[in-house]
């Protein structure tokens, strides 16, 4: 009972139905990943339409964060949360239900589209019910949580196939909404507008935006970070499972281990942060980003290693420094909460998606063209964060 208490208390309700809504991306997307060379078999698709699922998921789920941001300032967090998360499981059932590459591509779209729901609208509740420091730390403890997605959930669906068959993946997904959808339900609002905006209001938040430069220059310098890791989510079942010869438990496990790196970054960070500026631990962080990906590009690495372990370090750095990052740049907008968290999370995946995208097409090795897209995008980072730096409101303790 004692023990019961304490996980209560370091994880009261709000922040496990926070975390398992922001786990709703990566769980929609990293359990099926072992399933995609079966897909292409059973589907009778190319990779190139399988790949598809992926990219069009992430698509719809950007264009989508733009719509619930505003939403939530005007009607509150919890109706467009419900009717995102009815979308998610409504999709999931299609997605279960799949007999061609066409309506899989139909259910993928409607799962990104109740995702965003969840993404976008997570950030504001944290903001509405929490603030400075507690923010941040609640963001940690949000992150820890989140970050056991990505490493269970390939593995867990490299289990499902092997058991059962990859479509009773997507039945696991729906019940994950359901218990959202539930907690959701009894969940206090958290905005209560006196009057709420209107339409034009709500458009010119997104213009108020894009001319505050703090919060905008922020967002397109840390988004870059998320180029090699999403790179790497849409092509890692294809080097480990086609390129290296690995069955789909395999390479949950080898997924799974990098995704560790999710778990181990955010806990460090709590501890460090506490003896060292934020503004110290970003740039230590992306530089750690840049060096992994240089080893990314180091042939003398015996396979799968070269791949396995700069993923891990790369991986460790991006998680590290997302929280303080997201934070960070909710700080530099004053009002428009639900809006800013939006356009956020819009840029992170976008930018994500459009790398995903980019490698799947690349008929080279993926390994060396994964390396340079994260030298790439790291040091536009590195650069573009002696400008902005500057600039930026960091949060007071």
């Amino acid at each position: 009972m004692g023990c019961v208490d304490e996980l209560r208390h370091r994880f009261p309700p709000i922040i496990l139905l926070l975390a398992l809504l922001s786990a709703f991306p990566p769980l929609a997307t990293d359990m099926y990943l072992p399933a995609l060379p079966l897909l292409q078999r059973e589907l009778h698709a190319p990779a190139v339409a399988i790949n598809l699922t992926l990219v069009t998921f992430f698509m719809t789920y950007c264009a989508f964060l733009l719509v619930y941001g505003p939403l939530s300032d005007r009607y509150g967090r919890r109706p467009p949360l419900l009717f995102g998360v009815g979308i998610f499981i409504l999709a999931c059932l299609i997605c279960a239900l799949s007999q061609s590459v066409g309506m899989m591509i139909a259910g993928r779209i409607l799962q990104g589209a109740g995702a965003a729901a969840a993404s976008a609208i997570v950030f504001a509740v944290s903001k509405d019910r929490f603030s400075g420091v507690q923010r941040q730390r609640v963001f940690i403890q949000i992150g820890v949580i989140v970050a056991t997605a990505p490493m269970i959930a390939p593995i867990l669906g490299g289990w499902i196939i092997k058991l059962f068959s990859w479509q009773w993946i997507f039945v696991l997904q729906t019940l994950l909404g359901m218990v959202a959808f539930v907690g959701v339900w009894a969940m206090d609002e958290s905005l209560k507008p006196q009057k709420p905006p209107g339409f034009g209001e709500v458009a010119a938040s997104y213009l108020r935006l894009f001319a505050n430069g703090r919060y905008f220059s922020l967002l397109l310098t840390l988004s870059f970070t998320c180029v090699p890791v999403f790179a790497f989510i849409g092509s890692s079942s294809e080097i480990y499972i086609s390129r290296y010869g690995y069955n789909e438990q395999q390479y949950g496990y080898f997924f799974g281990f990098n995704a560790l790196a999710f778990v181990l970054a955010p806990l460090t960070f709590a501890r460090v942060v506490r003896h060292v500026a934020i503004t110290r631990l970003m740039p230590m962080a992306f530089t750690g980003m840049l060096l992994s990906s240089i080893l990314l590009l180091c042939p003398w690495i015996v396979e799968p290693w070269r791949l396995t372990l700069p993923m891990f370090a790369l991986t460790f750095c991006f998680s590290f420094c997302r929280p303080a990052g997201n934070n960070l740049i909710l700080e530099q907008a004053d009002r428009d909460t639900g809006a800013a968290s939006s356009l956020m999370v819009f840029f992170y995946f976008l930018i994500g998606a459009l790398a995903m995208w980019f490698l799947s097409f690349s008929s080279q090795d993926k390994v060396v063209v994964l390396g340079w897209m994260g030298v790439a995008a790291t040091s536009c980072t590195l650069v573009a964060w002696q400008v902005v730096k500057r600039r930026i409101r960091v949060l007071a303790g």
